[in-house]
């Protein structure tokens, strides 16, 4: 009989238990050291700010993977889970505080001795609890029979029994499919690895399976099919199968579904929990209504400003690429005159981006008031100051409040250029398209390589987290303020 594995966040309740208390702990030490008083409980404000914490810990645990692979982590690489735990569940907290509209019972100081305390004390309780688990969990609960072929054996072999304080079963058979054993790779298996082997005939299978097998493993070489009579011959014994391909290691596998009636393997650049999705899209939508208030207050200053200059609507709408090839209406404050896209394409020569894949040109003339120059020589006209300053990038946060972009992702191209990108530029767009992105606090302006530029986003989409959200939103307020790569 197989016994399914715990899953989830759940087998993991001593880890989230000792974060919990060492959190509050953290939270308790900083209090006495800002105050001087016994203990925060005691007002209500404190007793306020601590449950969040914890509502925001809970949250961390539910809507992300910290916990993920715990137990085979070294120990830099758990100190860097726990920075991103402490971040993430920071980040969630103050969020809850400013929808609640509590923010102004928070200290931005106690907050951040907090989170310093938390990663001092967690990262060991941690290390040792898991030590403590490694030594107590049972080792070799299972008997592991490999079947493959000789051109991967070594490599399999290898994989299956590196690590040994992390596995809980024992390699104790290998069959080979092949169907000679001219090299003699069976005993070079028997005496390297000291375990049975050899070739799949009905003899080897009797062999190798008459003593102690709680599961086979069957590794299928991409070369190689299985036959069906041996599949069937192991489920009569009762034996376990779990089933892999050799080139599954070289794609991500997200998940097992179903298609219709069939169960289908998963494959992306990287997968994303439903709870993350949440809590991203819930930060868009708190995002979006911030930012659309602060555009109608920019509109009040802007959109005289714009008329006057160059009579026309207000706000640029344009017809751009999103997720998967999916277009939509993205909104911008007009900063360019009204016939700009005819002039982009006697201007196309002058193109900083090769092969046309975007559209960047130092001293744009399509610009509103771009005539106009400053002491410098550099364009002072209002279209200018919009765009060096970003300011018309703000109507987006109603893209972002819809739904079609986010505040985070890669920047959509117009159908022009998304007609022009080969295969492996499509990648970019297999997100939402983002008001901000990897290259846009890369220095935008010093990259005219768009190799660079899928490359960037390639890096954003296969490493996400809102950890990494948090950081490219607090580059970008940095790259806004001091108008670094925003030409």
């Amino acid at each position: 009989m197989y016994r399914k594995a715990s899953k989830g966040w759940l087998k993991h309740g001593d880890f989230i238990l000792l974060d919990i208390i060492v959190l509050q702990l953290s939270y308790f030490i900083t209090y006495r050291i800002l105050t001087g008083n016994s203990h925060p409980y005691q007002s209500y404000n404190s007793r306020f700010q601590a449950l969040i914490l914890v509502l925001g810990e809970l949250l961390t645990i539910l809507f992300t993977q910290n916990y993920k692979n715990i137990l085979r982590r070294g120990k830099l690489e758990e100190t860097l889970h726990v920075c991103s735990y402490i971040s993430e569940c920071m980040v969630i907290s103050l969020v809850i505080l400013f929808a609640m509209h509590q923010t102004g019972i928070v200290s931005r100081l106690q907050y951040g001795i907090t989170a310093v305390l938390f990663v001092i004390i967690a990262v060991p309780v941690r290390l040792l609890n898991k030590e403590r688990v490694l030594r107590s969990r049972p080792r070799h609960e299972r008997s592991l029979v490999l079947v493959t072929s000789s051109r991967i054996a070594d490599e399999a072999i290898e994989k299956l029994t590196k690590g040994k304080a992390f596995r809980d079963y024992v390699l104790s058979g290998v069959i080979l499919l092949d169907e000679t054993d001219e090299n003699g790779f069976v005993e070079k298996i028997k005496k390297q690895y000291g375990i049975r082997a050899g070739l799949l005939t009905p003899k080897t299978i009797g062999e190798v399976t008459r003593g102690w097998v709680d599961e086979v493993f069957i590794l299928q070489p991409h070369e190689s099919l299985i036959p069906l009579d041996f599949m069937k011959s192991l489920m009569d014994m009762g034996i376990t199968v779990s089933f892999s391909m050799d080139v599954f290691s070289e794609w991500a596998v997200n998940d097992i579904q179903k298609i219709g009636p069939y169960k289908v393997l998963v494959n992306s650049m990287s997968a994303v929990t439903p709870g993350a999705y949440a809590v991203k899209r819930a930060v868009d939508i708190l995002g979006g209504i911030v930012g659309c208030i602060i555009t109608g207050i920019l509109y009040l200053f802007i959109a005289p400003r714009i008329r006057r200059e160059s009579p026309g609507p207000i706000f640029f709408k344009q017809e751009r690429v999103g997720r998967n090839g999916k277009t939509f209406k993205m909104y911008k404050f007009r900063s360019m005159y009204m016939d700009a896209e005819e002039r982009k394409q006697k201007l196309m020569k002058e193109n900083k981006i090769s092969g046309g894949m975007m559209f960047k040109l130092d001293d744009d003339p399509r610009i509103i008031g771009s005539e106009k120059k400053d002491k410098n020589g550099k364009p002072a006209g209002i279209g200018n100051f919009i765009r060096n300053t970003s300011i018309d990038e703000f109507p987006q946060f109603f893209n972002v409040l819809i739904g079609n972009m986010s505040l985070v992702g890669t920047r959509p191209p117009t159908l022009d250029e998304w007609s022009k990108y080969e295969p492996a530029h499509r990648a970019r767009m297999s997100v939402k398209p983002g008001i901000t992105g990897m290259w846009q606090v890369s220095g935008r302006s010093d990259i005219t390589d768009f190799d660079e530029v899928v490359r960037l986003d390639r890096e954003y989409i296969e490493n996400w987290s809102l950890t990494l959200d948090l950081k490219i939103i607090l580059k970008t307020i940095v790259v806004v303020l001091t108008r670094r790569g925003a030409e």
